[in-house]
Parts: C-alpha cells; structure tokens; sequence
C-alpha cells in the first residue's frame, strides 16, 4: 500500500513508518525537520512541511491509500495542537479524495471499560483531572474526525512505553480493554497498521492495550 505518515518524528510516527518499510509499504513521512527521522530507504518518501496549510500537503496525500498521523499534544501546554493540525490534514485528504485515515488520541477520550474497578476509576479521573486540556483537545479532534467525510478511526491507547514491539495486545472497538493501563509505542503502531484494512474499526473509537 502507499501510505502517508504525519507526525512521523515522534515516538509512535516513527514506529508507523519503520514498521510499514518491512512489512514492504511505499511509505510518505511528513515531517518539519528531517533531520530527525533516522531512517531511509527507496521505498521512503520524505515531505517536509509546516502543516499550517491544506493545500501545501495535498501532495503528500495525494493518491495515498491510506493517511496515519501520531500528531498530538506532547504535554498540557500543547493542548490544541492535536485539533488544530488534524483539521489541516483532514482537508488536504477531502480535496484529494483520500478517505481513509487514523489517528492516535487516548484511553481517557473515550468510555469506562466494562467491569472497572475502583483503582482504575480513580486513576482514570486523576488523569483525566490532571490532563484535562489535552483530553479536551482529543476529544474536539475525534469530533474533527467525526464531521469530515473521511473512514476515520481513532486508536486510543492507555500510558505509553518504549519498549520493543510484541505484536500481542487487546483492541476494544467503541470501547477500552479492562484492566488495560500500559502499551508499547511500538504496539500502537501495529494495531494502527493492523487496522488499515478492518471495516470494522472504520468510524470507530478503539481501546488498545496490554
């Protein structure tokens, strides 16, 4: 598939593009410095970009089968940024006619697992408290998602590791997996390019986690 990568420099982007160069992908990494992205390759296509303007990426997307972004705030005061840019995106994919698209927002966004206990109630709402305006953030990008015309769907994990990929993981879809409080960033990106071609997670909140 020809894919196009948006927050390719982080730590999930770089996962996403890494991991679809070997599984044989054709793969756009959209970046602001590429000086950052340790990797190459002939199939890697590398697009620098301020990602302030529709019309500037509508190249990078262009003809693309599908579109995967790990924007997103990197702390509270980047709360915004994960609205602000995926409405960029979401309208150079629009203008191209590209449709398919996921994202990376988080556990919190979406609802309760089924069965939680008490602990995990509270650490939900502690966070929640804590990051409210980065949860605010992500919940008016999923709103983004949900007024374009695009297959969306948005991947929301729990407190994110570096750690190597496993390749084994819980995916809820309109939900979170019980007990789910930790994953790779590695994992993320698997089920993200896992999910490229499930119907079933198209327009759809999904819950991944150990």
């Amino acid at each position: 598939m020809k894919l196009t990568v948006f927050g390719a420099t982080g730590g999930i982007g770089q996962e996403i593009v890494r991991q679809a160069l070997a599984s044989g992908h054709e793969v756009t990494a959209v970046v602001r410095d590429p000086g950052r992205l340790a990797m190459g390759g002939e199939r890697l296509e590398v697009f620098r970009a301020d990602l302030t303007d529709p019309g500037t990426l509508r190249p990078a997307v262009a003809g693309r089968d599908a579109v995967l972004s790990g924007l997103g705030p990197r702390s509270r005061k980047d709360a915004g940024v994960a609205t602000r840019l995926t409405r960029t995106v979401l309208a150079a994919m629009e203008s191209e006619d590209v449709r398919r698209v996921l994202v990376v927002s988080a556990g919190p966004v979406g609802p309760e697992p089924e069965g939680a206990g008490r602990l995990d109630r509270t650490a939900r709402g502690l966070i929640s408290a804590l990051l409210k305006d980065v949860y605010a953030d992500l919940r008016e990008m999923e709103a983004e998602l949900a007024r374009s015309t695009t297959d969306w769907t948005s991947v929301r994990p729990p407190r994110l590791l570096n750690k190597p990929l496993t390749g084994t993981y819980r995916t809820v879809v309109g939900g979170f997996p019980s007990k789910g409080r930790f994953i790779a960033r590695a994992d993320v990106a698997h089920a993200m390019l896992a999910m490229i071609d499930d119907a079933g997670t198209v327009k759809q909140g999904v819950g991944v986690a150990y």
